[in-house]
């Protein structure tokens, strides 16, 4: 009970100190909240832009090895006339390790080609992107079926002509209907509707997403275009298991397997790329990294300021209430108390400027955006109060160790 009049005590105290100064209070408050203003809205744009940026590239998978012609590169001098003379992937490879992997969770080869033409009657939709694949493609990366289905296996391996589409292909060419039995051409083939995948919105940076695309069978695409050493490229997707975090032994698996397959010798260079979606998201990762450390610095000098100014303020409160402190001293009030109250108060007066630094940047996160959702995480919210706490417990330590020290006598006779 002690404890807990003394914290009420000392709120009505740091209460009554600010409003008295009003003014004096807002002008301290402006530092800590340009500071605080500064950190979480530079967080809170690199937290909404790296969500978004990840669920832009979810489209590549999570737990895949891509095993390709060319490695995936992300900054520096690429090589490529290393990888140049490399063969692709092919339906015979995929097959021999479709059977013979022990560590895989699904297998699939893919290729794809953009800017295709999709027609309807007299509705079109240009350059959509256009994916075959073999069954077992929606275990290595999810394809969200919203209405329809997704293929079955005989349609896979008779090469039938049917397509599941995105969501903004269906509503371009079938405006106010259901996509599912309608016919579609591509490529001079006709095509049956099997499936409508959901919706992903806008996708940042121009990348790719599903709302664009037709998935098709691999056969089927290639039928329609060449593919293998003189046409377009196709890949292995490898699916790893939930009992190998660092399919470590998928990989080890699937190196081997592969320089097998390919008769390499063991002094040989892999003539094949083993590529990781990792590698991609620690490229966005480390980008963001830096991007949030420039935050820190740029906030970290408004709040050194403003931290300079909540010092300032609580100086000047020691000095103008020395006289009440020594007869709250003569009348019994330990050093603690007179400790607690002042540092209360500069907490309190810096913790109101955090605070009021976060409610801006909420109301910038209602501005509407087309590109990306921002959004105010609770994470930044409870990292900008926490600063700001910290920064008044900094600023108003001296000041409130000082007035904790004074004698009542002297306090007293001060004017």
């Amino acid at each position: 009970m002690i404890y807990l009049r003394l914290i009420v005590e000392s709120f009505r105290f740091a209460w009554q100190a600010l409003w008295s100064n009003l003014l004096r209070t807002i002008l301290s408050l402006l530092g800590v909240t340009i500071g605080i203003f500064a950190i979480i809205s530079v967080f809170t744009l690199v937290d909404s832009l790296e969500r978004n940026v990840r669920s832009s590239m979810s489209f590549i998978g999570d737990r895949v090895l891509y095993v390709e012609k060319w490695p995936w590169s992300f900054g520096g001098e690429y090589p490529w006339w290393k990888y140049f003379k490399r063969p692709q992937p092919n339906v015979h490879e995929f097959r021999l390790l479709d059977r013979n992997l022990t560590n895989d969770a699904g297998t699939a080869i893919f290729a794809s080609r953009d800017r295709n033409v999709f027609k309807h009657r007299n509705n079109s939709y240009k350059d959509a992107g256009l994916i075959g694949v073999t069954y077992d493609y929606n275990k290595v990366t999810e394809i969200p079926v919203a209405e329809g289905r997704y293929f079955v296996p005989q349609e896979v391996d008779a090469a039938r002509n049917v397509i599941i589409i995105g969501d903004e292909v269906a509503s371009s060419l079938y405006p106010g209907q259901s996509a599912i039995g309608q016919q579609l051409k591509v490529g001079g083939q006709k095509f049956t509707v099997i499936g409508v995948m959901e919706k992903q919105g806008e996708s940042l940076f121009g990348m790719p997403n599903f709302d664009q695309m037709g998935v098709v069978p691999y056969a089927t695409f290639s039928k329609m275009f060449a593919t293998g050493p003189n046409g377009i490229g196709s890949t292995l997707a490898i699916k790893g298991r939930e009992d190998d975090p660092g399919l470590q032994e998928l990989e080890y698996e699937l190196r081997g397997m592969m320089r097998n397959i390919r008769g390499l010798k063991p002094r040989d260079e892999d003539s094949f790329a083993i590529n990781r979606p990792e590698m991609a998201t620690q490229a966005v990762t480390g980008f963001f990294e830096v991007v949030g450390l420039a935050g820190w610095v740029i906030g970290g000098f408004a709040i050194l300021v403003g931290g300079f100014g909540i010092a300032n303020i609580m100086f000047v409160s020691v000095k103008e209430r020395t006289n009440i402190i020594g007869i709250q001293k003569s009348l019994g009030a330990k050093n603690y108390f007179i400790l607690f109250q002042f540092l209360f108060e500069s907490v309190f007066l810096s913790v109101i400027g955090g605070g009021i630094g976060i409610l801006l940047v909420f109301l910038l996160t209602l501005i509407p955006q087309d590109m990306m959702k921002v959004s105010l995480s609770a994470g930044n919210i409870i990292l900008g109060l926490g600063v700001s706490a910290v920064i008044g417990m900094l600023s108003g330590i001296i000041p409130a160790v000082l007035a904790s020290n004074l004698d009542p006598v002297i306090a007293i006779r001060s004017k």
